[in-house]
C-alpha cells in the first residue's frame, strides 16, 4: 500500500471536516519547503529531508492536532496548546490544534519553516 492509500485508509472513518483541515495543513506546508508523508496505523508523519519534522496524531470529528518537535521550548506564542518535554530528552513537543483554515496563520507559518531547518 502506498503513501496515499495509506493516508486515504487513516481518513477513512474520519469527517470529510478533518480530512479538509489536514489538505489544507499538508497543502501550507509544501509552500514552507519539500514534504512527504510517512502514514502509520495510528498517525501520519510530515517529512523532511528524510526527518520527520511533524506529526498529526489525531484527527477529530471537526479538527486535527499537529505535534512539532522542538529542541527548545518555544514559550512566545498564542498557536500551541501544550508544550511538553520528552522525558529524559532535549526534545519539546509542541502541540498544535487546528480547527478551523484560518488558525494555519503567519505565527503557525513561522514554526512550519522553523520545524524544516536543519537540527544541530
Amino acid at each position: 500500500m502506498d503513501a496515499q492509500d495509506q493516508v486515504s485508509a487513516f481518513f477513512k472513518d474520519k469527517s470529510p471536516i478533518s480530512r479538509d483541515l489536514f489538505n489544507h495543513f499538508l497543502s501550507e506546508f509544501h509552500k514552507c519547503g519539500a514534504i512527504t508523508l510517512y502514514p502509520t496505523k495510528s498517525m501520519i508523519g510530515f517529512v523532511h529531508d528524510g526527518k520527520k519534522v511533524a506529526w498529526l496524531t489525531q484527527a477529530g470529528k471537526n479538527f486535527v492536532h499537529i505535534v512539532f518537535p522542538f529542541k527548545e521550548e518555544h514559550k512566545e506564542n498564542l498557536c500551541f496548546i501544550k508544550i511538553a518535554q520528552v522525558p529524559g530528552s532535549k526534545q519539546f513537543n509542541h502541540h498544535f490544534r487546528m480547527m478551523l483554515k484560518e488558525d494555519v496563520n503567519a505565527e503557525v507559518k513561522k514554526f512550519m519553516k522553523l520545524s524544516l531547518q536543519p537540527r544541530a
